[in-house]
């Protein structure tokens, strides 16, 4: 029988999302070496290149959230290194996380999404870009940081937007408001695996709701009728193809069964789902059968480079 490869765990990092990943990275570093691996954990700082060439693994299971780890930026570094990792390549993480490009990926391949545009932060903040109620978010951010939601009768938008404490950059999309219901679906290779709904305890699924204790609870499988969870779990796996995904991904979309017509609207593709062991994409796992330990070793024995 031949050795399990050598691992080394990403996490951590720079971006706003790095509490985040440190709890992801070191729940898979615990379960792969619960599974017999050796594991070596890396706070991706600035010396990163360094301590992977250090380290020498034989595949690296990235745990990374927002910028600089789930954008691209560290998949170049490691096809350049030549060393496999988890999750999506290049181009797709890159597309992903760029919310328009992803959503005009989207539109071209046939899939439902609403208006939205690309403004200034500053412009965003002065005035309405668009009729109430729309929402404002940092185009490529995660975990719901930076979100507002702009209500009909509110008389401007928030200036959090415009202030010298922004530090999400000076780019914001702005998109039409969806009512209704909070829903998501992970894609594991080629398949979805089920359809979660999300009840945030908060006003919306923002970052306290996503993370804090008690903040939402999750329903899988959700409460919605057949043909709609069906219709999900297919538009999921086209998402996840259409942008090149790899790996394990994570679909967002609203439900709007306010007046009737049942519809749903995808919002995003997540390349680097949260991977705690009460994740939304660990919970799917375990409603399909499999155990955190054995998604997270099936994640290392699927990695690759794109070149």
């Amino acid at each position: 029988m031949s050795a399990l490869p050598k691992v080394a765990v990403l996490y951590g990092g720079r971006s706003a999302e790095r509490e985040v990943s440190l709890v992801s990275g070191r729940a898979c570093a615990k379960a792969l070496r619960e599974e017999g691996y050796a594991v070596t954990e890396i706070d991706a700082r600035e010396d990163l290149s360094a301590a992977l060439t250090e380290a020498a693994p034989d595949v690296v299971f990235n745990a990374l959230h927002g910028r600089y780890g789930e954008d691209g930026c560290v998949q170049g570094l490691l096809e350049l290194l030549r060393v496999s990792y988890t999750h999506s390549g290049v181009l797709a993480s890159a597309l992903a996380m760029h919310k328009q490009r992803a959503k005009d990926v989207f539109r071209a391949a046939g899939l439902p999404v609403v208006d939205s545009l690309i403004a200034d932060r500053h412009e965003a903040s002065g005035r309405h870009l668009m009729k109430p109620p729309y929402v404002v978010k940092p185009v490529s951010e995660g975990s719901s940081v930076g979100v507002f939601i702009i209500r009909e009768g509110d008389n401007r938008p928030p200036g959090e937007l415009g202030s010298e404490s922004w530090t999400l950059g000076n780019e914001v999309m702005v998109e039409t408001y969806v009512p209704g219901r909070e829903l998501t679906v992970a894609v594991m290779g080629d398949a979805a695996l089920a359809v979660t709904e999300i009840v945030p305890k908060t006003e919306f699924y923002d970052y306290e709701a996503k993370y804090a204790s008690g903040g939402s609870e999750h329903v899988v499988p959700a409460h919605i009728p057949v043909p709609v969870a069906e219709e999900a779990m297919h538009i999921a796996e086209r998402a996840h193809v259409a942008l090149g995904c790899r790996g394990v991904s994570r679909a967002d979309f609203r439900y709007d069964d306010t007046d009737g017509s049942n519809r749903l609207v995808l919002l995003e593709m997540n390349t680097q789902p949260g991977m705690t062991p009460t994740s939304l994409v660990p919970e799917q796992a375990s409603y399909r059968g499999m155990s955190f330990r054995a998604l997270v070793r099936w994640m290392v024995e699927d990695a690759s480079c794109d070149r």
